[in-house]
């Protein structure tokens, strides 16, 4: 098992939750929900702080696949997402199958006494610790890093000038 922090993503249409592991890679943690910003700057900017401030090794976002294992629109969005985030952290980022989380975070809470109405400002962070601790227990039963590492997202860059023309 890798020594170091991961943070734990859940990736949402208005919000996202984040969560932490223990430097041993034992035991994930809620941290908070942050807001989704349709112009991925403050979220962003918010992540990178919280992977900043608690020296992360690695970030780990969950990759939400529907049940048959396809792809959904979610699943792009979480992808996209997955890569921004890899061009804006110093620390490596990983895709991890998340199915089911958000399920399972309502029957946590559920079973915590919370009522539905009462979940919402938690409820992504719950799925986030989810998932990361989905992703702990694989690493350390597998030996290796789980998911998928996200090559960053190449911003898009102006064509090169043409070379000058012989003669001119």
């Amino acid at each position: 098992m890798r020594h170091g922090v991961r943070v734990g993503v859940d990736v949402g249409t208005a919000r996202i939750g984040l969560a932490m592991s223990d430097p041993h890679g034992m035991l994930a943690t809620p941290v908070e929900t942050v807001p989704r910003d349709g112009n991925g700057v403050t979220d962003v900017a918010r992540i990178i702080a919280v992977v900043q401030d608690l020296g992360a090794m690695e970030v780990i976002v969950g990759l939400p696949l529907a049940l048959s294992g396809k792809h959904t629109a979610s699943t792009q969005d979480a992808v996209g997402f997955a890569e921004v985030l890899a061009l804006a952290v110093p620390v490596p980022v990983r895709l991890v199958d998340e199915r089911l989380s958000t399920v399972a975070a309502q029957g946590v809470l559920r079973t915590a006494g919370r009522k539905a109405k009462t979940q919402r400002p938690v409820i992504d962070q719950v799925a986030a610790t989810i998932i990361l601790q989905h992703a702990l227990d694989t690493e350390r039963g597998l030996g290796h890093p789980p998911g998928s590492a996200v090559a960053p997202a190449v911003p898009a860059t102006p064509p090169s000038p043409a070379a000058p023309i012989e003669g001119s």
